[in-house]
């Protein structure tokens, strides 16, 4: 009973703070996921500006535990959910222009242009595909934005699980593994660069992700305001 009356408390304190959290939210702020009963065995579906609610919220875990059949953990969903749901909060939440905003967990900083100017820099060459010249970007190791949120410098064990979004103010996205942008678990260096041959960036900055070793340059993020560290555990 005690058990049972825990996960009720949980289960309300939840739904005040998804519902509060509603009123304040974009259409899109949930990226369309739509978290709503689903049918048994299928995922949940997407819709238009859909939002996520405490009730959604449990009908998604019940069905979790349904798909696991081992009486998965009820209040441990819960708090996934609403993790989950703060996580993508976090990279829709509104970016000052010309700021960068880092983010794992609960911790959060923003960056200025003269903030990264500030700091350590590396250089990224590179071969233009059209011109065959060389480039020479300069910036701030990713890594180093990274430890400043509290991600592990040299990740082992469930470190390894993390994963980066970064993102641009025109909402293009792209994904690398926490131990691709380690230095001390892959060699190639991804940064945060704010200059170009050493000029400052045009059309691409203030602020561009840049890898080094890359075939295409599609993982590069032009005009980056927001990356988020989180886990696939």
């Amino acid at each position: 009973m005690m058990r049972n009356r825990t996960w009720m408390a949980m289960i309300l304190l939840v739904l005040c703070g998804v519902a509060a959290g509603a009123q304040s939210a974009t259409p899109d702020a949930m990226g369309g996921m739509d978290m709503g009963t689903p049918k048994t065995g299928t995922a949940p579906q997407q819709k238009p500006g859909g939002e996520m609610n405490g009730m959604d919220m449990m009908s998604h875990c019940k069905m979790m535990a349904q798909g696991e059949g081992k009486g998965m953990d009820m209040s441990q969903c819960m708090e996934m959910m609403q993790k989950m749901h703060m996580g993508q909060m976090g990279m829709n939440k509104p970016v000052p222009a010309g700021t960068l905003r880092v983010m794992f967990g609960s911790k959060s900083i923003e960056l200025t242009a003269a903030d990264l100017a500030a700091l350590p820099h590396a250089k990224v060459t590179v071969t233009n595909a059209k011109t065959k010249a060389s480039e020479i970007y300069s910036g701030v190791e990713l890594m180093a934005l990274l430890a400043k949120v509290g991600v592990a410098e040299k990740p082992e064990g469930k470190d390894l699980l993390l994963y980066v979004i970064a993102q641009g103010s025109d909402g293009y996205k792209v994904v690398y593994s926490l131990a691709e942008v380690s230095p001390g678990t892959h060699d190639a260096t991804v940064i945060v660069a704010d200059s170009k041959g050493g000029k400052s960036l045009e059309g691409e900055g203030p602020f561009l992700l840049a890898g080094g070793r890359e075939t295409r340059r599609v993982r590069w993020v032009k005009n980056l305001s927001a990356i988020q560290v989180r886990s696939a555990e």
